[in-house]
């Protein structure tokens, strides 16, 4: 409930929204109400035998002759009353006050009718069947002005929710991209979208029905509640006695109710993180023949939102039936005791006063009719409620990933980069991605200013990793990564990423054109800088001759409309226009061919040149490049030195690269 109120509190910014939406639903509760007591004067007047002016004649002559008759009877019990004997007298009393008090509930009706007698007489025609007509082209106007009311609110309504959840979403995203890298897994990712997706739409539906239906529904009960409590009040509260039942009923449905809607979210998530996996890798689904294990694995995934799915079915189901019990019994009981009333043209209900006044057929008739007007609202709060759960368990959701905290942040006082600075320095540095499960285990390093740097070894020896923390992708446990003097933890992230172009081996592209891919790398960058880095990365050729628009070209999500090659060979343009201090290659060239790989060769040869450059690599024809290499394994750093010292003094090397080197030599 308490996420819930967050988004109520985000959408009650729109206030002039709000108050546009509630006006249209008070109206359309008026009218609504207004509708059902039309059956009083249309009884009363029309179906009398009477006109109208005949009679409301009739009514202040028959309620003038009930008041005289009153006061009569008053007068001879007061006579009675003051000569009568002590025992006598206390039951002379109570019938004084009783006469007495029908006497003032006759003068007030009276005083209404005659009230309204101009208003009849000069509007009404003296006719029953025109009168009829009237009413029924009043309730026509009453029953349109309704529905626009109705129509506007709706629209209102779905206004609101759709820029409360706009606005949510944008913060969302803002905060998810703050997120760490960590948080990005592809079962992390797949949640997210789900959150964003189906959780924010559960979300919309439940702010529309918040700000709609669970103010319209209220609305027009206590409209209806007015005009019957108008009629008779005592008579409306014995109908309602078993409403706490209802209330009870609505209560413990809708704690069911959100906590199977939030499972149902969760099956979601998970179909979403299947359909995520199985789609990323249908290639491999395909080599391997296994489609019939994803279709099982969907069946099974899908099958559970399905069982979730039928048991919410299931509590709207039963909740639908119980309202609508409830409400007959509160109908029933308002035609039993009204009935009693009526036949007997009683004002007393097993000794409690019920009216003021008998009732009459048409006023006991429009009682029903406003009763019923109520119950409509009233069943459809039972899906209201439903559905109100419904919107707290996405709010539940949303939130949880909301909430989530950055660990790596900018500090609160950030010092400035060294200017110019002279060196990135690892200082036994320890890092975990799981407690004790070390992946680089006391790791010191100094890469001068200007130095090319070639870090090899097995795979799971900690080589990205070390990337990783230079882009304080993450922080190390123990240890620092300092430029100069200056932990990195002390700077700020922009800054220090700014300086930093990364290329990696999963080459990652947007679904955008060439041109927007490579700008990506400096925001504000001119097409002329944009070519000129295609240019030096070496993919101002393949763009311009085998794409068919050129720099504006889409490549497909992911860029499944290039080659690996043309794919790597646009990350480097990118990386080459942002013209950063520090280049970062994890793997840039594993996964392209020969001609590629001799591409980007020559890129690096030229581009490297005055620059900071650490290359991970596999590759020994990409050695030749750096001025050292360092050799990891086991999350250490066991040598550092050149292609040759290495080949000949440090066996991890010669093991990772025998091949090559017996080649070579």
């Amino acid at each position: 409930m308490a996420n819930f109120r967050r988004v109520v509190a985000l959408a009650l910014r729109e206030r002039l929204n709000i108050f546009a939406a509630i006006f249209c639903s008070l109206m359309v509760a008026l009218l609504w109400g207004a509708n059902f007591g039309l059956v009083k004067p249309i009884i009363e007047v029309v179906f009398s035998g009477r006109t109208p002016h005949a009679w409301v004649d009739w009514q202040i002559e028959r309620t003038s002759a009930e008041v005289e008759r009153l006061g009569g009877e008053i007068a001879d019990l007061e006579k009675q009353l003051s000569s009568a004997a002590d025992q006598d007298a206390a039951t002379l009393g109570q019938s004084l006050g009783r006469l007495q008090f029908q006497l003032t509930a006759e003068k007030q009706a009276l005083a209404g009718t005659r009230w309204l007698e101009p208003a009849i007489k000069r509007y009404c025609p003296n006719d029953s069947f025109q009168a009829l007509l009237l009413m029924v082209a009043v309730l026509l106007v009453a029953t349109i002005t309704k529905d626009f009311f109705l129509t506007s609110g709706q629209f209102l309504v779905d206004r609101l929710a759709q820029r409360t959840t706009f606005r949510l979403r944008k913060e969302f995203f803002r905060r998810t991209l703050a997120l760490d890298v960590a948080s990005f897994g592809d079962e992390n990712s797949s949640r997210l979208l789900a959150r964003f997706t189906n959780d924010t739409s559960m979300l919309t539906n439940g702010l529309v029905t918040l700000f709609n239906k669970f103010i319209l529904e209220p609305f027009k009960m206590i409209a209806c509640f007015i005009g019957a409590g108008y009629i008779c009040w005592r008579l409306l509260l014995l109908s309602l006695l078993v409403t706490p039942l209802a209330i009870l009923l609505i209560h413990r449905l809708g704690a069911a109710i959100k906590r199977a809607n939030r499972r149902a979210m969760e099956e979601m998530s998970q179909i979403y993180t299947m359909l995520a996996e199985s789609l990323s890798a249908m290639a491999v689904v395909k080599a391997f023949t296994r489609e019939r294990r994803e279709r099982w694995r969907f069946h099974q995934a899908a099958k559970g939102f399905y069982l979730r799915s039928q048991r919410i079915a299931f509590y709207n189901a039963i909740s639908r039936p119980g309202m609508e019990f409830i409400g007959m019994v509160i109908i029933g009981l308002a035609i039993v005791a009204g009935g009693y009333l009526v036949l007997n043209q009683q004002t007393h209900l097993l000794g409690i006063r019920m009216c003021d006044r008998p009732l009459d057929m048409a006023s006991l008739i429009a009682f029903f009719a406003l009763l019923a007007g109520a119950a409509d609202p009233a069943r459809k709060m039972a899906d209201v409620f439903n559905q109100l759960q419904s919107g707290m368990a996405a709010a539940d959701r949303v939130y949880e990933a909301f909430d989530r905290e950055p660990t790596i942040v900018d500090p609160a006082a950030p010092r400035p980069l060294p200017q110019p600075w002279r060196e990135i320095v690892l200082d036994r540095v320890n890092f975990a991605y799981i407690p004790d499960c070390p992946v680089l285990s006391d790791v010191s390093l100094r890469i001068s200013l200007g130095e090319t740097i070639a870090i090899v070894g097995p795979n799971g020896c900690g080589k990205s990793t070390l990337a990783s923390l230079l882009l304080r992708f993450y922080d190390p446990q123990q240890g620092q990564v300092r430029i100069d003097d200056v932990d990195l933890r002390e700077l700020r992230l922009r800054d220090l990423r700014k300086m930093i172009g990364f290329v990696n081996q999963q080459t990652q592209l947007f679904d955008d054109t060439v041109m927007e891919n490579i700008r990506y790398g400096r925001a504000g960058a001119s097409d002329e800088e944009v070519i000129a880095a295609a240019q030096q990365g070496h993919a101002h050729k393949f763009i311009t001759e085998k794409l068919e628009d050129g720099y504006h070209t889409l490549v497909g999500e992911r860029g499944g409309k290039l080659s690996g090659g043309q794919r790597q060979r646009i990350a480097l343009a990118r990386a080459i226009l942002r013209d950063p201090a520090i280049l970062v290659l994890d793997e840039a060239t594993s996964q392209v061919d020969m001609e590629s790989e001799q591409l980007i060769h020559k890129v690096l040869e030229q581009f490297r040149r005055g620059r900071t450059t650490i290359m991970i690599t596999h590759r020994i024809s990409t050695l030749d490049l750096a001025d050292r290499i360092v050799v990891m394994d086991h999350g250490r750093i066991v040598d550092v030195g050149t292609l040759e010292e290495l080949s000949l003094r440090c066996e991890p090397f010669r093991r990772l690269y025998q091949v090559d080197l017996r080649e070579a030599g």
